[in-house]
């Protein structure tokens, strides 16, 4: 049975098929095949269980807000904002690039809406300044998915749901630190790169300039305040936070900077719906996928296979580790959380492993995933912008994705990196 699932949903997804279509096509041969008995009813009450939950409410609220940040130029003002901070250091552009996607994941949580706000500025101006522009693609593509990582995160939403009983307020807090710390090593990569290859840094502003640069991009980042603040605060839950994050981007673009004009919020208004139903339709029939699974007892198989290979945690989460690292490379973030989240979260709990820690862990090797191919949403995005082939991007972009794997390693080894935060302040 199992095995007639997977064969068909990669079968569907090496036509082309898009991945929600292979996972529920492949389910519905599986139970036509091996479940003569199962009504097909089945399949549209899984559908709609799966998507029938309050928290995924905070998906279309978070997708809206990141879109009117994206369309009202809120960039721009992040950018700025990185120059104050970074600007000075050498290689300063890849810099600013690398921290304004921090800024920005922390206003939006979406990496294609940091590559199309962000990369469209950067990628450009790197390339006048004398940057490469494989590098300043390959910084632009890697630094976007800190927007995975960096709170509010739509992934870390779809993890708590396919685990169950995960807190999103943990969880967005457990990612602030893993987002500063691959942030910190990209720029170490960069400075590196900057010294070999001569890149300068930025002209010094004067004081003047630079408090109303800071004036003008601090107002922004008080999104990542009332979302995380209104949390800890126990003045929102997460979902509300989303409510009101999107409200005060709507204020922001339409009456404070006034970026975006009325007659353009129905066109912001149908991309995001478009946007929210398709990740809720991918959740949805990632529903009736992991009922399946449920059904033939896959997570217990694989707990007990590979607990017969090694019963160290450190191996397992290695072996896990370079699983999701192959997965990352061909599969959809949210698909790949969907499907493989309720496989190996038994394997780690039978150690002892902390569900948020793990999410982390987990979200982390798939992000890696954005900016390498043939997947790579990112890279893909990114190399579009800068009119070089993926294979330039992609080698490129090898360093980042080796700093990054480094610090996974740090997060396996170290789970205070994850947890620290979530202990102080829950």
């Amino acid at each position: 049975m199992v095995l007639v699932l997977f064969i068909t949903f990669f079968a569907f997804m090496l036509i082309g098929m898009p991945i929600s279509f292979a996972i529920c096509l492949s389910s519905v041969v599986t139970i036509l095949t091996n479940l003569p008995k199962v009504d097909l009813t089945l399949v549209v009450q899984r559908i709609f269980a799966g998507m029938d939950s309050f928290p995924l409410m905070c998906i279309p609220f978070f997708v809206l807000a990141g879109e009117l940040m994206a369309k009202g130029n809120i960039s721009d003002r992040l950018i700025r904002l990185a120059n104050i901070f970074v600007g000075r250091i050498r290689g300063g552009l890849a810099h600013v690039n690398i921290l304004a996607s921090m800024f920005f994941g922390g206003v939006s949580g979406s990496s294609s809406a940091d590559v199309s706000s962000i990369g469209t500025i950067l990628i450009p101006t790197m390339s006048r300044a004398g940057y490469s522009m494989p590098f300043s693609v390959a910084v632009t593509a890697s630094s976007a998915t800190l927007g995975i990582i960096i709170p509010p995160s739509n992934s870390m939403i779809i993890y708590a749901m396919v685990a169950g009983t995960v807190s999103i307020s943990q969880l967005f807090l457990a990612g602030i630190l893993p987002g500063i710390l691959i942030g910190v090593s990209f720029m170490v990569v960069s400075y590196i790169i900057a010294i070999k290859r001569n890149y300068r840094s930025e002209a010094t502003a004067t004081l003047k300039e630079n408090l109303i640069a800071f004036g003008q991009g601090i107002v922004p980042m008080f999104t990542f305040v009332i979302i995380i603040g209104g949390i800890l605060g126990g003045i929102f839950t997460p979902t509300e936070s989303s409510v009101v994050a999107a409200l005060y981007a709507l204020i922001l673009s339409t009456i404070v900077y006034r970026t975006v004009r009325f007659s353009e919020l129905p066109a912001i208004l149908l991309k995001s719906a478009l946007t929210t139903a398709t990740v809720l339709f991918l959740i949805g029939v990632s529903n009736i996928f992991g009922w399946i699974l449920a059904y033939g007892h896959v997570p217990q198989a694989i707990t007990d296979i590979m607990y017969s290979i090694t019963t160290n945690r450190y191996l397992l989460l290695i072996m896990i580790f370079m699983v999701l690292l192959i997965v990352g490379t061909f599969m959809d973030l949210a698909a790949a959380l969907i499907i493989f989240v309720p496989i190996f979260l038994p394997v780690v709990q039978g150690f002892g492993m902390d569900p948020v820690h793990f999410g982390l862990f987990m979200i982390t090797a798939l992000a890696i995933g954005g900016y390498t191919p043939p997947v790579g949403v990112t890279l893909f995005l990114s190399c579009n912008i800068g009119k070089i082939s993926l294979e330039e991007g992609t080698i490129a972009a090898l360093p980042f994705i080796g700093a990054a794997i480094v610090v996974e390693f740090l997060i396996i080894f170290i789970p205070d990196i994850t947890m620290l935060i979530p202990r102080l302040l829950t």
